[in-house]
């Protein structure tokens, strides 16, 4: 699996960074690293890396962890691009 980043570029599809910034963002381990599993389980060949944060905070939402995903949208918007 390959990843277009924001910049148009592409790199290769790595769970651990799902897993990084959700536990960044306050979400268990656990539960981080099931939501990076089952992307990794899907069968497209190339995401936009929108699409991966989108199913990530929605998966935060679904599990009962909708402050991981506010705090999550919160760091996105005063980040630097």
């Amino acid at each position: 699996m390959r990843v277009k980043k924001r910049d148009g570029s592409y790199e290769a599809f790595m769970p651990e960074k799902i897993v990084v910034s959700a536990v960044k963002a306050g979400a268990p381990y656990e539960i981080a690293r099931e939501i990076a599993s089952s992307f990794e389980s899907r069968s497209e060949e190339e995401f936009e890396s929108s699409a991966i944060r989108e199913y990530t905070l929605s998966e935060l939402r679904s599990r009962g962890h909708e402050s991981v995903a506010k705090s999550w949208e919160a760091y996105e918007r005063e980040k630097p691009r």
